[in-house]
């Protein structure tokens, strides 16, 4: 039996490493505030796995998170700070594509784009 995909990263410090399963779920691009204020970016790029196909396998375990809405929580490295992603309260991990150790796979490429309407008009993100 053949086994699927894994991708791998972590945060800046390595204290936080993950292997999440493909095949990864609707990965996007978003340019809402809460997204902004999370990265300090104008616009994240996130890739969606079940929750059970992400292992947390770094010495630092899983990230700590902070509630930031009513369905989902914020993960990051308690260490360095690094943003990784969401938890969402259903069953569901967004990664943050700056965290995998190789993002150019090409299931990892955004699809589409959210919040178009709160970047900055000058701020142009194309999909292809």
């Amino acid at each position: 039996m053949a086994r699927s995909k894994i991708h791998t990263g972590g945060c800046l410090c390595g204290a936080l490493r993950f292997e999440a399963d493909a095949p990864a779920a609707r990965p996007h691009t978003c340019s809402c505030k809460m997204c902004q204020r999370h990265t300090g970016a104008l616009t994240a790029t996130w890739v969606e796995f079940p929750r059970d196909a992400v292992r947390w396998v770094g010495q630092g375990g899983a990230p700590a998170v902070w509630r930031s809405s009513d369905i989902s929580s914020r993960a990051f490295c308690s260490q360095c700070g690094s943003s990784l992603g969401a938890v969402d309260d259903a069953p569901t991990i967004a990664l943050l594509l700056g965290c995998f150790d190789r993002q150019g796979s090409i299931e990892l490429r955004p699809t589409f784009h959210s919040y178009t309407s709160t970047r900055p008009k000058w701020w142009c993100v194309e999909i292809r």
